[in-house]
Formats: structure tokens, C-alpha cells, sequence
């Protein structure tokens, strides 16, 4: 039996810029749809049989933290950047459909944000609502939207492309699949539940109506919050703890690498507390790398994968000697270490914040898994970031055998959007 307190949507119709053209179906807050579920039982068809679930209590259970944590999408920057690793997330690119331009493009951005707004807030999405998400609150949902190179010629924006934005060189560990790379928009979106994330990921595919198309799109996990005694540093597939070295907001000059300024920056005003976010599909070769003994991953990475600490010793943030050696006057942190090559220092204090997922799109006929990490990290200037630190790893860093780059984009992500603005507006109807 349909739960009364819900409209029907009526079917809709969608133009090129996306805008409807029919549709009476109201908002609904997901967590007011907690007090309003149905009193009788539902039973499902199965070929089995029917399944049946027990109807809800008479007092909804309350949220627990982790599905009332909310993200507020208006602010000086995007949401998505500097909150912490999400549980669940998709990373997905469109084009421009044929025939759309800037006029198509603004109201898609409006469209998108006004549904990032309801989402992240845990209300329903203003049109035709699939109600994955209903039972949910908004779990920390984060939606971010940026623009490729090829964006600006598509629009007639070609002035406002900021140099920053120039593609990506070419590095000895590519081997990129065009087809999953690059893309006139991106969109990132993390939660700490998967229904909501996809819930998002839905609408978000909804609303490009006919001015956008999906040129690809990937899906990511981390470890979910409360699974440790206590919160710690992420892991990725290779089992080594991944992200000691990222900077913290707390450091003096963090905004001066993560973030353009507001003033007396080469990029375009448009791009004022936004960020360029560098995206890249990395498999990792794990049939190889479970091969070596833990010794041999411990020299690969520098850092011990029991706790993250340095081979130099001490804990996970104790700074690494890199000039410390053994009795036999061997260095402790091997000259090719992974931990090595990318410190900041080694680098001309080059930074990145990253915020990345695993990976796994399965099992090829050979055994072999498809798994890795959807790597994102953002910078004020990828040049001085990405560029800078992954032109030394191609020049001899251990972990370049294990690893293999096999999709890749960079995107410029304007600053967060004002109460009544809309990302990118500044942009667009600048």
C-alpha cells in the first residue's frame, strides 16, 4: 500500500537547458519521513515468495550522529574540500550536450545547486524524488561541481579559462583511457551512508536533463566512521596507512596552498577561495605487491604499515630522518621511498590536500582485481602542486612499479556560493 502522505509526481518533460516542464510534486524532508512511515506491515513479492518487514515503532528511533551530521552548502568555499574522508563517494564527468552553451550551462548550474542545497540538508530533491534517501538524514552528503579546459570553449568563455587550468603533462606511469578522463564538468559526491550518496549521485544524473550528458563516472569507499577504537589516519588497498603528510588548516600558510585568494592571484576573479582539484584513477597492482614481504613494503613506502610511523622510528607524525643509517651505513628511509620523494620539503614545499577513495570494479577473468585508489587532491595552483610533486616520482620512486595511472582530469572549482547564489554564477553571469 503507497504511503498517503506522499504526492504522486506527475511525468515531466525536459527541455535542452534541462528546465521542466510539468511537475506538482512537493519537497519532503527525509527526516521528517522518519515520524511518517505507514503503520502497516509491507510485503514484498520475491520468486521465493513474499518477504515480510515489521512495521515501524510508534516513536521513530531518533537519528544516531552519524545520519544527522549535516554540511551546509552555502559558504566561502565548496563543501567536499575540507571536510574529512567520507565512507562513500562518486566522482562523476559530463559534456555538454550538442547545442548547449552558457545559457545552458547556468541553468544547470542552478538547477544543481538548488538540489545540492536540499540534499545536503536532508530534504527530498524538488523534482521527482526517487526516495532512496528517505528514511536517511544527511549523513554528511557533500556535493561538489567544477569545470574542465574544454568547458570555456563550449560556452564562448575562453577568456575566463584561468591558465592554471592548462592540461596536465604527460607522465612515464600513465596509460590513460581518454574516454574516463577529463570532461567540461565535474562532480564529486561523499557521504557516510551509500543510499544517500547514491541517492545524490541519481539526482544530480536527473537534473542534467537533455544540456548534459555523463562522459563517466566512478564509485569510491573508505573506511566508515567508528570502525577503529579510535580515529586514525585512512588506509588504502595496499594496507598502508595513506595521508599522514596532508596539511591541516591549522597551519599558517594552508589557505595560501589549498585555496586561490581573494586578491593578488593570476587566476581570474571567478575563482576567488576555489581550488583546482586534480583527479586520477590509480590501480594498484596487488597481486605484485602482496608478493613482497612486509620489509620490502615497509623500503617501498619508508614508513611502517603497523602504525604509519617512519623507518627512522618514533610514531606516525614523528618528522622522518632522512639521514639516518643502519650499522651498515645503509639509509633507514630508502633514497626511492614513496614517503621520501613526496615530502613537502623534498619539494620546494610543495603541497597538495588530498581526499581520496578506494577503488574495486571487480575481478577479471584471470583472478586479477580491479582495485586502487580514486586519487582527488587540491591545490591553489597545480603546477606548483601535482605537477611538481609527481614529475619527481616519475623519476624513481619505488611505488611506480605497483601502480599503474589509468584515468585522469584537472578541474578548476570556484569558491562556495553565497545565500541565493548558485556555484559558479560569478562565472556564468559574470
Amino acid at each position: 500500500m503507497a504511503d498517503q502522505s506522499i504526492p504522486q509526481a506527475r511525468t515531466r518533460d525536459t527541455a535542452l537547458d534541462g528546465g521542466v516542464v510539468e511537475d506538482t510534486r512537493e519537497g519532503l524532508s527525509r527526516r521528517r519521513l522518519l515520524g511518517t512511515a505507514g503503520a502497516g506491515g509491507l510485503v514484498l513479492g520475491a520468486a521465493g515468495g513474499a518477504v515480510g518487514y515489521a512495521a515501524r515503532p510508534a516513536e521513530a528511533t531518533p537519528l544516531t550522529s552519524l545520519g544527522a551530521d549535516q554540511v551546509m552548502f552555502h559558504g566561502k568555499h565548496q563543501p567536499g574540500i575540507l571536510q574529512g574522508l567520507q565512507s562513500r563517494g562518486h566522482l562523476v564527468a559530463f559534456d555538454l550536450a550538442a547545442g548547449a552553451g552558457r545559457k545552458e550551462a547556468a541553468a544547470l548550474l542552478r538547477r544543481w545547486s538548488e538540489t545540492a542545497r536540499r540534499l545536503m540538508a536532508g530534504e527530498a530533491a524538488k523534482q521527482d524524488d526517487t526516495d532512496v534517501a528517505r528514511d536517511a538524514g544527511p549523513s554528511s552528503l557533500t556535493i561538489t561541481f567544477g569545470f574542465g579546459h574544454s568547458f570555456f570553449g563550449r560556452t564562448g568563455l575562453e577568456k575566463q579559462r584561468p591558465v592554471s587550468l592548462d592540461p596536465l603533462p604527460d607522465f612515464s606511469s600513465d596509460q590513460l583511457d581518454r574516454a574516463r578522463s577529463n570532461g567540461d564538468l565535474w562532480v564529486q559526491i561523499g557521504a557516510h551512508d551509500a543510499l544517500v550518496a547514491f541517492h545524490a549521485l541519481r539526482a544530480i544524473q536527473k537534473d542534467a536533463g537533455r544540456a548534459a550528458r555523463v562522459r563517466w563516472q566512478m564509485n569510491g569507499f573508505n573506511r566508515s566512521p567508528g570502525a577503529t577504537a579510535h580515529p586514525m589516519t585512512a588506509r588504502n588497498l595496499m594496507g598502508q596507512v595513506d595521508g599522514t603528510r596532508n596539511p591541516k588548516p591549522a597551519e599558517a600558510d594552508f589557505d595560501e596552498r589549498i585555496f586561490v585568494p581573494e586578491s593578488g592571484s593570476n587566476d581570474p576573479a571567478w575563482m576567488a577561495n576555489g581550488s583546482y582539484a586534480v583527479v586520477r584513477r590509480i590501480r594498484m597492482l596487488l597481486d605484485d605487491w602482496e608478493q613482497l614481504s612486509l620489509k620490502e613494503q615497509e623500503g617501498v613506502i619508508g614508513r611502517r604499515k603497523s602504525d604509519g610511523a617512519p623507518l627512522s622510528g618514533g610514531t606516525e607524525t614523528t618528522e622522518m630522518d632522512l639521514e639516518k643509517t643502519d650499522k651498515a651505513g645503509n639509509l633507514v628511509v630508502p633514497i626511492n621511498a614513496h614517503a621520501r620523494i613526496t615530502r613537502p620539503d623534498q619539494n620546494g614545499g610543495a603541497a597538495m590536500l588530498r581526499r581520496p577513495f578506494s577503488y574495486h570494479d571487480g575481478i577479471d577473468a584471470d583472478g586479477v582485481p580491479d582495485a586502487g585508489l580514486l586519487f582527488v587532491c587540491w591545490q591553489a595552483d597545480p603546477l606548483r602542486g601535482f605537477v611538481t610533486v609527481q614529475r619527481k616520482l616519475d623519476r624513481g620512486d619505488a611505488l611506480s612499479k605497483f601502480i599503474r595511472h589509468e584515468a585522469s582530469g584537472l578541474f578548476a572549482v570556484p569558491g562556495g556560493a553565497a545565500e541565493g547564489e548558485y556555484v559558479g554564477q560569478r562565472l556564468l553571469e559574470g
